[in-house]
C-alpha cells in the first residue's frame, strides 16, 4: 500500500493527472467539432502541460533550494526533463502554425513563472504574471481555453465559426468554476495581496457566483447553429458535477479533493462523450 500511494503521490505531484484533463479537453472539442484526431497534438499537449506545470510550480524551489531537494523532487525534475525531450521530439511532427500557437501559450507560460514585472506592478518581490493581484484566474482560463479549444480547431484548419466561439465561452467558464475550489482550499495559503475571488467576496459569494456561470454554460450551448442533444445533456451532467464539488468546497477540503476528484471531472467528460457520441 505505501508503494502504491508513493505511485499515485508522483501520478499528482508531477502533474500527469493534470496533463490528462488538459488533453481530455482537446480530444472533446476533436469530437464534438468532428475533427480528424490529431495523435501528435494530443501526445504534444499531454508533455507540454507536464513540462509547463512542473515549471511553474517547481522552479523557485529547484533554483533556490536545489542543494537540498527532497527525493521526490529530483525524480520530478528527472521526469520533467524526460517529457521536455519528448516534447522536443514530437514538435517535428507538427506543422509550423501549431507551433506558433503553442509558442504564444509557452510565453505566457514561462512569464508566469519567471520574474520580469517592473516592482510598481507587485504584490511582494516575485516579479512575474501569477503575483499581479487577480490575475492568476484568469490566465489559468485563458491557458487552458487556448490548449483545450483554439489549438486544435485551427489545426485542424477549420475557419472560425459561431459554434467555436460559443464552445471557447464555455470552456472558459467551466475552467474558471473548476478553478474556484482550488482558490477556495488556498485561502489559508494565499497572501491577501493575492486578490483571488473567495479573497474579495467570500467564500459563500464565489459559489453563489460559480453556480450563475455554470447556468450561462448550460444555457449558451442552446445559442449553437449545430445543436446535439447528446452533448448537450452531457454538458448539463458536468455541469451538476462541478456544482455538487463547487458548494462542497471548504478551506480544509481533504487532500485529493480538488487535486484529483475536481481535476478529474474533464476526464470523467471526455469518457461520456466516447461512449454516447
Amino acid at each position: 500500500m505505501v508503494r502504491i500511494r508513493r505511485v499515485f503521490e508522483f501520478y499528482l505531484n508531477s502533474h500527469i493527472h493534470v496533463a490528462l484533463a488538459v488533453c481530455s479537453l482537446s480530444l472533446i472539442t476533436q469530437l464534438i467539432f468532428e475533427l480528424e484526431i490529431d495523435k501528435n497534438l494530443l501526445v504534444f499537449t499531454f508533455f507540454g502541460t507536464i513540462s509547463g506545470y512542473n515549471f511553474v510550480k517547481y522552479f523557485g524551489l529547484a533554483r533556490f533550494h536545489h542543494k537540498r531537494l527532497a527525493p521526490w523532487l529530483r525524480h520530478i525534475q528527472i521526469f520533467a526533463l524526460l517529457c521536455f525531450i519528448c516534447l522536443i521530439l514530437v514538435a517535428f511532427r507538427l506543422e509550423f502554425r501549431t507551433l506558433v500557437y503553442y509558442g504564444m501559450v509557452g510565453i505566457i507560460t514561462f512569464f508566469y513563472a519567471i520574474p520580469f514585472l517592473p516592482r510598481h506592478y507587485l504584490i511582494d518581490k516575485a516579479k512575474n504574471l501569477r503575483r499581479i493581484s487577480g490575475l492568476k484566474i484568469y490566465v489559468i482560463v485563458m491557458v487552458w481555453t487556448a490548449v483545450g479549444v483554439w489549438i486544435p480547431y485551427l489545426n485542424s484548419g477549420n475557419q472560425v465559426s459561431f459554434d467555436l466561439i460559443i464552445m471557447t465561452l464555455q470552456i472558459a467558464i467551466y475552467v474558471f468554476v473548476a478553478t474556484l475550489p482550488f482558490e477556495i482550499r488556498d485561502l489559508q495559503f494565499d497572501s491577501i495581496k493575492l486578490a483571488t475571488i473567495p479573497q474579495r467576496i467570500g467564500v459563500q459569494s464565489t459559489k453563489v457566483l460559480g453556480t450563475v456561470l455554470l447556468g450561462a454554460f448550460i444555457l449558451i450551448q442552446f445559442l449553437k447553429d449545430d445543436i446535439n442533444l447528446t452533448d448537450s445533456l452531457i454538458l448539463i451532467v458536468i455541469s451538476l458535477i462541478s456544482l455538487v464539488f463547487l458548494w462542497l468546497s471548504t478551506v480544509r477540503q481533504g487532500r485529493y479533493y480538488s487535486a484529483f476528484w475536481v481535476e478529474a471531472i474533464p476526464i470523467f467528460w471526455l469518457l461520456l462523450t466516447i461512449r454516447f457520441s
